[in-house]
């Protein structure tokens, strides 16, 4: 009997020792998680910031100085020591981000979480994110000094990599159960390709079509038109382009395929945009240039953000960098300021393709056959087998729908020809920038620069302000990419490129402002075709009014303006539907909430009730508007924000406005009714359930980890205003993920803030501590040290020592 209970107790043992020791679904090994010697308790500490560190390579010591915020000022003898002082600093901060995000880069998150994320990393693949990152190393190669700064930034990182040991891993690789790999150059690559995918990396083609076929031509630009009736784009309109003698490409003759596409990969979060706008010194109250830039994306944590001052003899620079990049993304030095915005431009479009038969070999292209390539993408998957996806190449890119993927057409596919898959050294601009002592060193760092297309904002201490609108853009024929277009027909290939000295700028305009907020780039007369995705028309005029409304401005008004809370969309249509909505059926709980809503004086401000009613209204209204684009067998967008409103209150009676489910016909004024009785009844729900629906209980703005079922790791219930298409455009879970405002003086003089923290560390005070002041519209000025021996503010000082 003895021997039985010491085999079950044997037995017993065993299991516990297994089960605490492996992953089990998403439950992390227990026994691993929980140890006190290398387990998550060894997190809930802060970081080392202060002694030596011996780093391999370095050829002179390197000084770190950390301030009161944990921002590291790093001071170099050279560019090489400095970009691997800047690789081991982010990898000491942010390592298990930087690593995250360069495997959803590359399509490798089921080698960490599983099966789930399969379809993320096959959509990932077949996307081309790895070709374009091996296309961009190749470009990158062409410039030896590139290639030997991020050589210095990956030895940085993986100096701090091989420095770990299992209680020092981040906690997301002990609840993950996985541990870092060495940096490479191409994991930059990967970073700056899921930058671009972020911002560059939106398309409605293949809805279009389906719309176009739908509907017809006449009704298709109705609801998307090239402008708006109302534009007042980046670049003034009384700019001059008769210099520019590129003629357009001319629209060639033939059909285009209307194909019907059932459904289509996922698209960025179409509110990834930003605002930027610079004064010059004569509309400034201190007689120097200011410059404001407020980046708007997920609000995650650790922040996407990371900010640092980079110094050597030659360059003094600070700001806020991407972590895995090199230099400075967003910032100054003592000679300029810059900053960017999404451009938005079309630099994606769909070709289709046909196959001569079911091989997939050749494809039709003219009167010929092309011979097409395979990349075999091997997806690892952890805990099940290893995934192969074969991805058929074109001359126009990877073949992303075919009947592997999304489609059951053996003899058809879709071809994604995209910007990001051309290559370019877009790690270099940066790098210049950040040196750059004029407007002619701004232009010249930029010139090169590829995508995503940023509308890049600038202002100099020597007084000059200026914005160019920069990428490389192809030179389409009026309307190209709007449409899926026809693979076999060589005339509708991307001809050529508009040549970069014709992109869109200005520099020094007689208004005395620069400013964009994504919205169109230009006007009408701008001689290059430019297709309207559906260009943001509220924050840029709300900014360029407040920019002609007096002729001086002040660091304040540039704080306040990033806080604007002011609904220009709210105020453009509720006027009206106050003026036409019928009254008459309104219950008393009703006119109540009605009440309420037409006393807003149209500021999403946390305490009030508008916002709120107004966000569910719309919200309603829009969507009943365009029934019409609900289909479960086609893949449909539906139309512009702007263009919606300007037919709500032009054309009453369009037959859009008409409920395809109901036998009468309704206008406009009866949609405003009906949603407004479904809001009320929603929002009197609301109320019942969790007291107070003002806005900031509402909206319920939070910063999620990035792991989303992290809620320990994350922050709720923030109190801020704004919302999309709103200056402040802070949303529930998006908005200004940095705020900078610069003044050009000599030195100049810096604010900024982000909704995170320095460390990525969740057991640290660092991790989130910007949060609060973030949200209240409260800025840190960043301590822009002139020297390695100016230590004021500094918390603690590190030293990195070659190796011996």
């Amino acid at each position: 009997m003895k021997y039985i209970k010491l085999i079950i107790t044997f037995v017993l043992t065993i299991v516990v020792f297994y089960a605490l020791n492996t992953k089990l679904g998403s439950v992390p090994p227990i026994g691993k998680f929980l140890d006190p010697a290398g387990g998550v308790w060894q997190n809930d500490s802060e970081e080392i910031i202060d002694g030596n560190v011996n780093i391999k390579g370095l050829s002179a010591s390197v000084i770190i100085h950390y301030d009161e915020q944990l921002i590291p000022h790093i001071f170099a003898q050279n560019d090489l020591d400095l970009y691997k002082a800047q690789g081991y600093i982010t990898a000491k901060h942010r390592l298990w981000q930087m690593e995250f995000q360069t495997h959803a880069a590359a399509g490798r998150i089921s080698e960490i979480i599983g099966e789930t994320a399969l379809n993320y990393d096959r959509t990932s693949r077949r996307r081309g994110m790895g070709f374009g990152a091996e296309q961009m190393l190749e470009k990158m190669q062409e410039d030896p000094e590139t290639i030997k700064f991020m050589e210095a930034y990956r030895d940085g990182v993986n100096s701090y990599i091989e420095s770990l040991d299992v209680k020092n891993l981040p906690v997301e690789y002990k609840l993950l159960d996985y541990k870092p790999e060495a940096w490479t150059t191409k994991k930059t690559a990967l970073l700056l390709m899921y930058m671009t995918k972020m911002l560059a990396g939106g398309d409605d083609d293949l809805e279009y079509t389906n719309i176009l076929r739908k509907f017809g031509k006449e009704r298709f630009d109705l609801l998307f038109p090239d402008f708006f009736d109302i534009n007042d784009p980046i670049i003034p309109k009384e700019t001059d382009w008769s210099y520019i003698d590129v003629e357009m490409t001319e629209t060639p003759k033939g059909e285009l395929p209307l194909d019907t596409i059932a459904q289509t990969i996922e698209k960025p979060n179409p509110d990834n945009g930003s605002n930027n706008w610079a004064v010059s010194g004569a509309k400034s109250t201190t007689g120097n240039p200011i410059l404001a830039n407020d980046p708007h994306l997920g609000l995650k944590l650790p922040s996407i953000w990371f900010v640092m001052q980079l110094s050597t003899p030659e360059y003094n620079v600070m700001g806020a960098t991407l972590p895995g990049a090199l230099g400075v993304i967003s910032g100054f030095n003592n000679h300029i300021s810059w900053g960017e915005t999404n451009a938005t431009r079309d630099v994606l479009d769909w070709y289709k393709i046909q196959f001569k038969d079911k091989t997939r070999t050749q494809y039709k292209y003219g009167d010929d056959w092309k011979n097409t390539t395979v990349r075999v993408e091997e997806i690892k998957i952890k805990g099940a087998v290893t995934v192969l996806d074969s991805v058929i190449y074109t001359h126009h890119g990877p073949v992303t729908y075919d009947h592997n993927f999304m489609s059951d057409n053996g003899k058809v596919g879709y071809a994604m020809k995209w910007i990001g898959h051309k290559g370019g050294n877009n790690q270099r601009p940066f790098l210049d920038l950040n040196k750059a002592k004029n407007y002619d060193d701004y232009v010249n760092a930029i010139k090169g620069y590829t995508a995503p297309a940023q509308n890049f904002v600038f202002a100099s201490t020597e007084g000059d302000i200026a914005i160019w609108i920069q990428g490389l853009f192809p030179n389409k024929w009026e309307g190209q990419g709007k449409f899926l277009l026809d693979g076999s027909n060589p005339e509708h290939d991307w001809q050529s490129y508009i040549p970069q000295a014709y992109n869109a700028h200005t520099k020094n305009p007689e208004r005395g402002f620069v400013s964009s907020a994504n919205q169109h780039p230009v006007d009408e007369q701008y001689p290059f075709y430019v297709f309207n995705d559906g260009y943001e028309t509220y924050r840029n005029r709300v900014i360029n009014d407040l920019f002609n409304s007096k002729d001086k401005f002040s660091v304040d008004d540039f704080k306040a303006l990033h806080n604007n809370n002011y609904n220009l969309k709210a105020a453009e249509l509720l006027p009206y539907i106050y003026e036409t909505m019928d009254l008459s059926s309104l219950t008393s709980e009703e006119k109540e909430i009605y009440n309420q809503i037409k006393s807003w004086d149209f500021n999403n401000d946390i305490e009030k009730l508008g916002p709120s009613i107004w966000s569910k209204w719309y919200s309603k209204l829009y969507n009943i508007t365009w029934d019409e684009f609900e289909s479960e067998d086609e893949a449909l967008t539906s139309p512009y924000t702007y263009q919606t409103i300007y037919l709500m209150t032009t054309n009453p009676e369009n037959e859009f406005m008409d409920i395809m489910d109901t036998p009468q016909k309704e206008t406009a004024q009866d949609l405003f009714l009906l949603t407004f009785k479904e809001t009320a009844k929603e929002l009197i729900e609301w109320k019942a359930k969790n007291g107070n629906y003002n806005w900031q209980a509402y909206k319920g703005t939070h910063v999620g980890h990035l792991l989303q079922a992290l809620p320990a790791f994350s922050r709720f219930d923030l109190p801020i205003g704004g919302d999309r298409n709103i200056v402040n455009a802070t949303s529930a879970d998006h908005g200004p993920s940095w705020r900078m405002i610069v003044e050009m003086s000599s030195p100049p003089k810096a604010l900024g803030i982000y909704p995170g923290g320095q460390s990525g560390n969740p057991g640290s005070i660092y991790y989130d501590n910007f949060v609060d002041d973030w949200a209240i519209g409260k800025y840190h000025e960043l301590n822009f040290m002139q020297n390695d021996t100016a230590t004021d503010q500094i918390m603690a000082t590190q030293t990195l020592t070659p190796s011996k």
